[in-house]
């Protein structure tokens, strides 16, 4: 069992549904050693997420950030969190509801994700510093 884990520095992104896949490749430099394993990625941020989803039409991103702007309004009465602006509370929640980590096959050394599937950084904020992500890959 072979194990790496390194970190990755996202340059910031604007609010919305990105595809980081390639930068996640780059950085998984011992990637091509493992034939069969797995590849968590773990963001290390409360205000941003990550998901699996189309790869190749961009409107879907952009439904992406229009519906859960939808779910998770800004400007809620009831919010009580809105220390840095009216996206802090929305979103802490959007990046619950999306997640903090995805999981992808190794097989032959490459991700074997399907043919339009690319790992997403939903960045929930107006304006965010650059994001840290862990890679941990593992496998034989």
């Amino acid at each position: 069992m072979k194990f790496y884990q390194n970190e990755l520095r996202l340059e910031p992104y604007p609010r919305g549904f990105h595809i980081i896949t390639h930068h996640i490749v780059a950085s998984a430099s011992q990637l091509g050693k493992i034939n069969n394993g797995m590849l968590q990625v773990f963001i290390k941020h409360t205000s941003a997420s990550l998901t699996i989803n189309e790869n190749a039409d961009p409107t879907v991103r952009d439904d992406f950030e229009s519906h859960i702007n939808v779910m998770v309004p800004e400007n809620a009465p009831y919010y009580l969190h809105d220390y840095e602006g009216s996206d802090d509370m929305p979103a802490h929640i959007k990046s619950s509801l999306m997640g903090a980590s995805v999981m992808i096959p190794i097989s032959n050394g490459k991700l074997n994700l399907g043919i339009w599937q690319g790992i997403y950084l939903c960045e929930h904020r107006n304006y965010a510093s650059g994001r840290n992500l862990v890679l941990s890959y593992f496998g034989v």
